[in-house]
């Protein structure tokens, strides 16, 4: 007697492939979701390192912008303290400068000339005073040109109208301080003059 089988068995293949398709299905999401989770760790991985890098690149940028301002800082220090030094070594050098002007001043003023104010300015020196006449004003011009420590004398107002009989003329000059060269000085550069030229 022949056998015949009865059971469904086309839907029985079809639910055992259906189970399989499901099952190589979920295998094939599950490997999605570790490849996507590894993809995201692993760049969430790179962007942490990076913004430690970042960070510590800051804090090191932080750290050298502190120093340059502190180098800064030391350096209007030294600035100034050669600024000090400068007009230090300026009035040093100039100490006796002022014993010889006014040594320079007694010697040259000549009979019937009389100084009433002297103002200093840098290395300008505005003199007035009063005078018997303009011949007077004139000797002392050239008393001063020769003098040594002063150079370059300038009028700047020669008027009669002095209150005084005696010395009637009003006068203001000035005149540039300089200090007077030694005989070595004048032919060394003289020389040096010559040898540029």
């Amino acid at each position: 007697m022949t056998k015949i089988n009865l059971l469904p068995w086309r839907q029985e293949r079809r639910a055992q492939r259906q189970k399989e398709y499901l099952a190589v299905l979920g295998a094939t999401a599950l490997a999605a979701a570790l490849a996507v989770f590894g993809v995201y760790t692993y760049f969430n991985t790179l962007i942490d390192d990076q913004n430690g890098r970042n960070a510590y690149l800051q804090s090191e940028i932080k750290a050298l912008d502190e120093k340059i301002a502190e180098i800064a800082e030391l350096e209007k220090k030294r600035q100034h303290l050669l600024n000090r030094k400068q007009v230090i070594e300026q009035l040093q050098a100039s100490r006796s400068q002022m014993v010889h002007l006014f040594d320079q001043l007694v010697r040259t003023i000549p009979e019937g000339v009389r100084l009433n104010s002297i103002k200093q300015t840098g290395n300008t020196l505005s003199l007035e005073g009063l005078a018997q006449s303009n011949a007077r004003v004139a000797t002392y011009l050239r008393a001063l040109e020769g003098s040594g420590w002063m150079t370059a004398p300038e009028p700047m107002v020669i008027e009669a109208k002095g209150d005084d009989r005696l010395m009637p003329y009003q006068f203001r000059l000035q005149v540039t301080l300089t200090k007077p060269k030694k005989p070595g000085e004048e032919q060394e550069q003289a020389v040096a003059a010559a040898g540029g030229a």
